[in-house]
């Protein structure tokens, strides 16, 4: 079987994006974006999901984080979409559910070729880290959107903000493994009865 991975270059005037996306991996996240907490939700989605994940970023922070957090889920769900290729064998869809301490979120997916977002969480606070949250919700949409995948995320308890946001990458993480994974029973057929995803 061919190297499953994916790159995707976004340059912009307000940001300069560069992701490798390595679905057979052993789950190596590297990602320098300039925003701490958008580094460590990117390592969380490739340690739990075992993908190798780099991400490259350098964008306009001296007005927000708003740009450079929304092209860089531009870049991941493009890069995990080239990564899929024509996705026959894929198990398809996956779901997991994550606890950390008090928190928990269950996260479900569909790799259908129809990117779409339904996401269930509210936050403590304003903000998650260097974060706001509405800004990482957006994060998910956008990968989501960009991937091609359906994605149903639930906070269904926590009070701690942090831990909301990092077991929701960790079930998202999970998901994905479980949805890649290719399954040998399928013989490289695509998963769909039309024949083709999308």
């Amino acid at each position: 079987m061919s190297a499953r991975v994916g790159t995707y270059e976004r340059t912009t005037n307000e940001t300069s994006v560069s992701v490798t996306w390595g679905l057979d991996g052993s789950g190596q996240g590297n990602a320098s974006t300039g925003i701490g907490m958008l580094d460590h939700l990117v390592d969380q989605i490739a340690r739990h999901g075992i993908f190798d994940i780099t991400v490259q970023a350098k964008g306009d922070l001296h007005i927000d984080t708003h740009h450079t957090v929304e092209d860089v889920g531009i870049a991941l769900g493009r890069a995990l979409l080239a990564a899929l290729g024509d996705a026959h064998g894929i198990v398809r869809m996956g779901d997991a559910t994550v606890p950390l301490d008090e928190a928990l979120a269950s996260v479900a997916l569909d790799l259908s070729g129809r990117g779409y977002a339904v996401l269930n969480v509210s936050w403590s606070g304003n903000r998650v880290g260097d974060l706001p949250g509405d800004l990482i919700e957006h994060f998910l949409q956008t990968i989501a959107h960009e991937g091609k995948f359906n994605l149903h995320a639930r906070v269904l308890a926590g009070a701690n903000d942090h831990h909301k946001a990092e077991c929701m990458m960790k079930a998202l993480g999970r998901a994905l493994c479980a949805a890649t994974r290719v399954d040998e029973r399928r013989a490289g057929q695509t998963p769909s009865t039309k024949g083709a995803l999308g």
